[in-house]
């Protein structure tokens, strides 16, 4: 009876607010003033159906250890204990056995029978624990045929309305509880859906977009192209002699290389481009309603910013790049007509003579290193 959720469970999938170990461990500081409050609530409820039968004075210690004692036994069992939320999970077992003690206890009335049963049973599911609700069951029932063969409790099912009116407020913060939760938990997942699509859509090593989602809206382009005549254009650059410096400086100097090219891209492409990682160290910018010429103009500013590069670590290392040009075609049914148009350009630039732009709209023309 926590009349909430608790923390997330140990094993299995991760859940939001699941930070490891560390997490679990401090699962009961976060139970026990939930625990508090439902014990207390609980205990409201079991004292007005003692009191609709006249049985209080006849049960008053067990209550006052149940619902007052207990939440503050339990927090220093699982503080004092090696394993704080193995300790913690004990605990929660024997909230629902003590829901199954006072049931035949309450002479089984309906109403805060089943109130409290589906209170404790819910507060299982909503730890995440895997099966932790099911294996409360044998201890809930167990107890409560244990304490009905011991006591042999009359059966009155009619709960009073004082019974009824100490019903309502466990009823009503518990339903509270779990919607402030379940609220922190949507917003929770909002949030990391929000991270996870950021992710997927970047690059982690450059920070531009990651091929899935550059070749999207290079698809789109090619779309409204056909669709309404607005044109664009497809830069693809690829680092010169790019595996020469890995095999010479190594990998780690490779890395750099990428980041630093990644960071000329960016900054010299304008806010409504998209560029992108093509993969290893070729990359490409989708240019939205643009003639040949104007992103001619820019794939010059991106070659021209990577010939200036110059690495901490080797300031006499010397980078050029090759871009390949192409503009919207007729001709290209599809994102993949474009980006072999991009390529051929690429490979002509290459062929060429290296560090230079080619496509269709101006000739190739070598750059002195």
């Amino acid at each position: 009876m926590t009349s909430a959720p608790a923390n997330p469970p140990p094993h299995g999938p991760r859940h939001p607010g699941d930070n490891g170990p560390a997490s679990r461990r401090r699962t009961f500081r976060h139970i026990y003033p939930l625990r508090v409050l439902g014990m207390g609530l609980g205990g409201l409820l079991v004292a007005s159906v003692l009191h609709q039968h006249q049985t209080l004075r006849d049960y008053w210690v067990l209550a006052v250890l149940s619902f007052l004692v207990w939440p503050h036994l339990a927090y220093l069992h699982a503080r004092h204990s090696t394993n704080p939320f193995r300790a913690e999970i004990y605990n929660l077992l024997i909230d629902s056995a003590m829901v199954g003690l006072w049931v035949p206890l309450m002479h089984f009335n309906l109403l805060p029978s089943v109130v409290l049963a589906a209170v404790t049973t819910y507060d299982k599911f909503s730890t995440g624990i895997k099966r932790l609700w099911l294996h409360s069951l044998p201890g809930m029932f167990g107890t409560g045929v244990l304490v009905t063969l011991l006591a042999r409790p009359e059966l009155r099912l009619e709960s009073s309305l004082t019974v009824i009116v100490c019903t309502l407020p466990l009823i009503i913060v518990h339903s509270l509880a779990v919607s402030v939760a379940s609220y922190r938990l949507i917003r929770t997942v909002a949030r990391q859906n929000r991270q996870l699509e950021a992710m997927r859509r970047t690059d982690a090593q450059t920070g531009l977009a990651a091929r899935s989602h550059w070749q999207e809206q290079a698809s789109d382009s090619l779309e409204r192209y056909h669709a309404s005549g607005e044109p664009a254009c497809l830069l693809m650059i690829d680092i010169d002699h790019f595996k020469s410096i890995n095999d010479l400086h190594g990998h780690t100097v490779g890395d750099e290389v990428i980041r630093a090219v990644g960071q000329v891209i960016r900054d010299c492409v304008r806010a409504h481009d998209h560029a992108g990682r093509y993969g290893g160290d070729e990359f490409a910018v989708v240019c939205g309603d643009t003639r040949a010429p104007e992103a001619h103009a820019i794939a010059e500013r991106i070659r021209d910013g990577i010939a200036g590069l110059r690495l901490r670590e080797l300031p006499g290392l010397r980078l050029t790049s090759s871009i390949g040009l192409a503009e919207t075609r007729r001709s290209q049914l599809s994102l993949r007509d474009w980006i072999n148009d991009a390529d051929a350009a690429l490979y002509r630039a290459k062929d060429q003579g290296r560090n230079q732009v080619a496509g269709p709209s101006a000739p190739a023309q070598p750059q002195p290193v």
